[in-house]
């Protein structure tokens, strides 16, 4: 007997999608075939979709001064911690311990969305994120980027924007 394939809404039925769908809010999903030989998620992502590097951002997880802190940063550029522990009002910043960051998301690595996350940390978006009219992030797992506008995640996530990436 064949297995019945999975059903899928039309959202992807992650907890960033269905937290899409319950705000309201107009996005687009994106789903491309992930290769877990893959040197960098976001890179991938970009390419994958043909999207230029500086639309896809990805979602790193610091700890700033003792709380667990979300940055989205384009890909194609790095997380700056001095930034972001400036950003949050914080002193010192460094990358949280994977499995931290995902046993308080609820995601995987490389498939850690800023929206949907089991527990909502504080989040900043990069101030480059405005000069575009939609980005694209994780929507929670490899292979799965939701597109929507900045605003949108800002609102979506609480996030502040401030300059945290480097080029």
């Amino acid at each position: 007997m064949a297995k019945k394939p999975k059903k899928q809404t039309q959202s992807g039925g992650t907890p960033a999608t269905v937290a899409l769908t319950a705000a309201g809010t107009a996005f687009t999903v994106h789903a491309y075939e992930h290769d877990p030989a893959s040197a960098s998620y976001g890179e991938e992502a970009a390419e994958a979709l043909g999207v230029s590097p500086d639309r896809v951002f990805k979602t790193l997880v610091a700890d700033v001064d003792g709380r667990l802190t979300v940055a989205v940063v384009p890909v194609a550029g790095s997380l700056d911690l001095k930034a972001l522990a400036s950003a949050v009002g914080g002193k010192r910043a460094t990358m949280a311990d994977p499995a931290a960051a995902e046993r308080t998301t609820g995601y995987v690595r490389g498939g850690i969305s800023p929206l949907g996350q089991r527990k909502r940390l504080p989040t900043v978006l990069d101030a480059c994120a405005r000069a575009h009219s939609t980005i694209c992030v994780s929507a929670g797992r490899r292979g799965l980027e939701v597109e929507l506008s900045p605003d949108d995640l800002a609102t979506l996530t609480s996030a502040t924007f401030a300059p945290i990436g480097r080029a």
